[in-house]
């Protein structure tokens, strides 16, 4: 545990380093963000885009994923359920490409049925694929997607009968059948946006009571100080592993505490995040860590803001590690206001990137080591960028965003899309293009150097898949 002091102490060292770290970067920036070209870039992003796209599309149409090395598919349940397409619908909207978008949209209300003899994983189909049809719902007014949305929303509703209300992990789309006791608050808390909006649009309040009682039940289950972990029975509401921190199978949770708030007004959910975030600060963040890696052009300063790992119950830290899937949480500070705390992390993020020219899975701040050196195409970085340079124009994050563009194309394109690495440190490409690629990364890309108008940050809030949902309803 810290000291009592030790919230006015790290608030005053959060101030300090954001002086510093503005005054520090300023030249670099200033001799770099000039030659950001914007109107540039954002036609090589959506060239770089097409690429992708048209690489699934030569040989994966219909299928759930692309394969871009063996230009093979993968279907993630062995019969389609158009991840890609329906992932990336609302991007092919956003970056322009209308006849594309369309002729998408047409084959999906075509060809997309939901009755499958198929155990999903919840999760990622909710934040994939109802997000998805949900957000390309408001943006066409195409009332076909709103209906398989529907129907999609119905079939997953048996993940919630469980004795405490959290959901199961799986859930059979045509029998109803759950299974996965075992899950995670990443996947038991990241629900009511998605939820919640198919609640709104439909008049089906059942959508919005079953998540946000699994977000409830979730957030009721945090630790004597205030911490969650990592894995959780559903059926018990007892803690299997009990690992806190922001990262993989707890990172989401967070986002939707606060989230859900913004696009709901729902204010139970403010103080839910005010509690939680409180504790975050004072048991998962490492501030003032001043250390040296070493890449292949020399040694490079790590930043002086992570969250690592403790204990949920006693608050010990027991690891310094963090990596690509951490790197969303700058962007939330952000949107709570939080720019002195989002400011230095996000640089503490971006010398992460820096050391090998490209964000590990899971790396060591302590020891500047990568722990897991894959990278699957994550767009967390690239999120976190866009939303601190809307909320505060500073034009450093332009001149970020355009490094680790450059970065991204040099590694991970291929002859006919994009691979994800097996390893940041010698660069070696794994034979997988996720559907995030198209809905996510490519997005906040675009988005960020995009003319402001694009998209009002104000107006819009993104579920954790990058599918934008505004509020069209009065309460």
């Amino acid at each position: 545990m810290k000291p009592k002091n030790s919230k006015n102490l790290m608030k005053i060292r959060l101030i300090f380093l954001a002086i510093i770290s503005l005054g520090v970067g300023q030249i670099a920036v200033a001799q770099s963000a000039h030659s950001v070209d914007r109107k540039k870039l954002t036609e090589q992003i959506k060239t770089e885009f097409l690429h992708a796209w048209n690489g699934y599309k030569q040989y994966c149409w219909g299928h759930d994923d692309l394969k871009p090395l063996t230009k093979t598919c993968r279907d993630w349940y062995g019969t389609t359920v158009l991840m890609t397409p329906v992932d990336s619908l609302d991007s092919l909207y956003l970056l322009g490409f209308r006849g594309e978008a369309d002729k998408t949209r047409e084959y999906i209300t075509k060809n997309l049925s939901f009755d499958k003899d198929i155990s999903v994983q919840n999760f990622e189909i909710v934040i994939r694929v109802l997000g998805g049809l949900l957000s390309s719902y408001q943006m066409t007014g195409d009332k076909k997607l709103l209906a398989l949305a529907d129907d999609l929303g119905t079939r997953l509703l048996p993940v919630f009968d469980s004795p405490t209300g959290l959901p199961y992990k799986n859930v059979n789309l045509k029998t109803g059948k759950t299974s996965g006791a075992v899950s995670n608050p990443a996947e038991t808390g990241t629900l009511l946006i998605e939820f919640g909006t198919l609640a709104k649009l439909t008049g089906k309040q059942v959508y919005y009571d079953k998540a946000k009682r699994a977000l409830v039940e979730t957030y009721n289950r945090r630790s004597p100080i205030g911490l969650v972990g990592t894995n959780i029975n559903v059926e018990t509401g007892k803690w299997t592993n009990t690992d806190s921190h922001v990262s993989a199978e707890i990172d989401s949770y967070y986002e939707y505490l606060l989230k859900c708030d913004i696009l709901f007004g729902d204010k139970e959910c403010r103080d839910m995040w005010e509690d939680s975030i409180a504790k975050v600060h004072s048991y998962l963040a490492d501030e003032g860590t001043d250390l040296t890696a070493t890449n292949r052009t020399g040694s490079v300063k790590v930043g002086d803001l992570w969250y690592g790992r403790a204990d949920m119950n006693t608050g010990k830290r027991i690891a310094t590690t963090t990596g690509a899937l951490d790197a969303f949480f700058p962007g939330l500070l952000a949107l709570d206001g939080d720019l002195n705390r989002a400011r230095a992390l996000q640089d503490s993020m971006f010398k992460m990137w820096q050391v090998h020219g490209i964000e590990p899975e899971v790396y060591d701040y302590k020891t500047g080591k990568v722990v897991s050196g894959g990278y699957p195409l994550r767009p967390e970085i690239v999120e976190s960028t866009y939303i601190l340079y809307q909320t505060t124009k500073d034009p450093r994050y332009l001149a970020m965003g355009k490094q680790m563009f450059e970065d991204f194309v040099r590694h991970c394109r291929t002859d006919v899309a994009y691979a994800g690495l097996k390893n940041v440190v010698t660069k070696e490409k794994t034979d997988y293009m996720h559907s995030f690629l198209l809905a996510e990364t490519f997005k906040y890309f675009y988005l960020l150097f995009a003319p402001d108008k694009t998209l009002d940050i104000k107006k819009v809030v993104f579920n954790t898949e990058a599918h934008p949902i505004k509020k069209t309803w009065k309460n």
